[in-house]
């Protein structure tokens, strides 16, 4: 009998012998991550429920991304504060301030790991998923359990296949992929359930292509995305292939439904206004004006979007009525973007570089929108009022698509 990627992992963690969609397993996460927005509603339930030690310290991890740099004097530091007050108390050896974006440093630093369960106070923790790790997103009182006790239960996800066959045409990435999924599938189309990426267009993606897919699958409601291991995975953590060949799918394995897609056939996608799944192709909304582009975040803020971007706007300026903002995912980024002169290329075309933090993805004050001025962002979300005002209009797009759309003023297709 065969099993589903998110079974595979939940078996080897928990140890039980066979596993359907629906049962409960009591599973032993490798690591967990906490960041500085959940930081003092973590050290209120620790302390409501008397938590006096952390069982396994050394798998706790702190970040300071949302609200770092500080910028609501009356309750950001607060919050910086009670991170730190519980890395001491708790003896946390793993504590990361202003070096990056929480999701891009789990994987960028290694720990989230291929075969491995992964939680943290976040949604968007299904990115690590991309290296076949089971991640998933849990509350303050779940994470203040999991340090106490070393534990957590799961309900099997039933789960869905999705095949991905082709090569990507010049301008359409990943995130076009995970966009149009979104639209096919809706924000609830896999509510608590894995979904699980095979096919040879999915081999053939970089990994952090694949991050970028995870990272989204949230968004249709999935408790995890997960891609399989390969040789690219093992030499991103400089493993042995053998050691995490299983994470591979099985034919025999059952899948609620499965779903094809041909890579090839694919025009950039955008998520409109007000939904992450009112995707449409661009050629539905070529020409709209933007006042905002938004180049960053843990969806696309890594080295090879960076290079998408620049690459596009390298000798050009960005439209004299465009406020065009970048933001590369973690310090390592920034200082790679630097060395290749990528950074120079955003400066001369007119952009505003910050450091690595998640900025304006949520709400944080590096280019908040006013009622009826429109952004163009290559990040996982376009809720109302999200970046902005109620009244502004978010736009989520490749950086590709953002880089083009800079430089003249209107959505505009890279492929052109």
């Amino acid at each position: 009998m065969g099993y589903t990627l998110a079974e595979k992992i939940l078996m080897k963690n928990t140890g039980v012998k066979t596993i359907a969609p629906g049962d409960i397993v009591v599973a032993h996460p490798n690591c967990y991550m906490i960041h500085d927005i959940y930081t003092s509603f973590l050290k209120r339930a620790l302390n409501d429920m008397h938590v006096k030690k952390a069982l396994y310290p050394e798998r706790a991890v702190i970040v300071f991304d949302h609200l770092m740099p500080t910028n609501q004097a009356e309750t950001d530091f607060i919050h910086f504060n009670d991170g730190l007050e519980i890395a001491e108390k708790f003896h946390i050896p793993n504590v990361h301030k202003g070096e990056g974006i929480s999701h891009s440093l789990m994987h960028e630093l290694r720990y989230a790991k291929p075969g491995e369960i992964v939680v943290a106070t976040d949604s968007h923790t299904t990115t690590y998923g991309g290296a076949g790790c089971f991640c998933t997103g849990i509350g303050h009182t779940e994470m203040a359990a999991t340090l106490a006790t070393g534990e957590i239960w799961f309900k099997v996800p039933g789960a869905i296949k999705v095949v991905l066959e082709g090569e990507f045409r010049e301008g359409v990435g990943a995130k076009d992929v995970i966009l149009k999924i979104l639209g096919d599938i809706k924000s609830d189309g896999a509510q608590y359930k894995s979904l699980e990426f095979t096919g040879s267009a999915a081999h053939n993606m970089t990994m952090n292509e694949r991050f970028t897919i995870a990272n989204m699958a949230l968004e249709a409601g999935a408790k995890v995305g997960l891609f399989e291991a390969d040789e690219k995975t093992a030499e991103y953590y400089d493993m042995n292939y053998d050691d995490i060949s299983w994470i591979s799918v099985d034919e025999d394995a059952k899948y609620e439904s499965v779903l094809h897609y041909n890579v090839s056939e694919l025009e950039p996608q955008l998520s409109c206004p007000q939904g992450v799944d009112n995707v449409h192709p661009i050629s539905e909304v070529e020409g709209t004006k933007v006042n905002q582009v938004y180049i960053g975040s843990c969806t696309n803020g890594s080295i090879e979007d960076m290079e998408v971007a620049a690459k596009i706007l390298e000798g050009k300026k960005a439209d004299p009525y465009v406020k065009l903002v970048v933001i590369p995912a973690t310090v390592k980024v920034y200082k790679e973007a630097l060395k290749r002169g990528y950074i120079k290329t955003f400066i001369d075309a007119g952009g505003m570089v910050s450091h690595p933090c998640c900025g304006l993805c949520c709400g944080q004050p590096y280019g908040l929108l006013s009622d009826d001025e429109v952004v163009l962002g290559t990040n996982n979300r376009n809720f109302i009022g999200r970046m902005g005002t109620k009244k502004s209009l978010i736009y989520l797009s490749s950086p590709a698509v953002a880089a083009a759309s800079a430089i003249t003023g209107v959505i505009t297709n890279p492929m052109k």
